[in-house]
């Protein structure tokens, strides 16, 4: 029986893309860099700041300016890192199914702490997780089960009993490797040559109220 819902962030409990591109695209204009459309930022999204700066400058960056590009995305971000982020549509109804019925829910994403918690307040959501992993919570990040071992004490369940969720091939491989049940959110941020079908999870779901029949 299932007693923690546990979610990654971006692309799975929360539509953070929005804002996670305006900053790429403020960070472009500043460096007088060409904008990318959002259906190409889109599925990086879930990749973080390292991963963004890549798709906008090139993969062949010199190693400080890719860490002052970084810096500074990420310094652009967290100045307005809840503008347009909000919960997927139809998650708040599957959040308010596990409090009403005597469950929790919870978060680890690989997304470091100093940005996730405000994220989490911002949305008022932060008072109503059992627990909250982010990726610089333990020593070892997803896809390794430390952070997932970490959400079960926090949130007081076993890892058998908790289900985790998340858009990316680490978070199936992180919760299968914590022996939790796993959900892949086809609706996050998943690339079109990304084959979900090799990750080995549970079960997809197209919508977050799919959830709900897993319960």
């Amino acid at each position: 029986m299932i007693k923690t819902v546990l979610f990654d962030l971006d692309g799975t409990l929360i539509d953070t893309a929005p804002d996670m591109a305006a900053a790429l695209d403020q960070l472009c204009r500043e460096e007088d860099q060409l904008l990318l459309a959002f259906d190409k930022v889109r599925p990086v999204v879930s990749d973080g700041s390292v991963a963004l700066v890549k798709l906008a400058f090139g993969h062949e960056l010199e190693d400080d300016r890719l860490e002052y590009l970084k810096t500074r995305y990420l310094d652009i971000y967290k100045q307005k890192i809840a503008v347009h982020s909000k919960l997927f549509e139809g998650t708040q109804a599957v959040l308010d199914f596990i409090e009403q019925h005597g469950l929790n829910w919870g978060v680890v994403t690989n997304k470091p702490g100093w940005l996730t918690v405000p994220l989490m307040e911002a949305l008022g959501l932060a008072e109503h997780a059992a627990c909250i992993v982010s990726g610089d919570t333990t020593e070892n990040r997803k896809p390794h089960p430390e952070p997932m071992y970490h959400a079960c004490e926090l949130a007081g369940s076993q890892a058998e009993e908790c289900m985790y969720i998340g858009d990316a091939h680490r978070d199936i491989e992180a919760g299968n490797n914590a022996g939790m049940k796993t959900l892949i959110a086809l609706y996050g941020y998943i690339g079109e040559l990304e084959d979900t079908k090799n990750w080995k999870a549970d079960h997809c779901i197209d919508k977050p109220e799919e959830i709900l029949e897993y319960l």
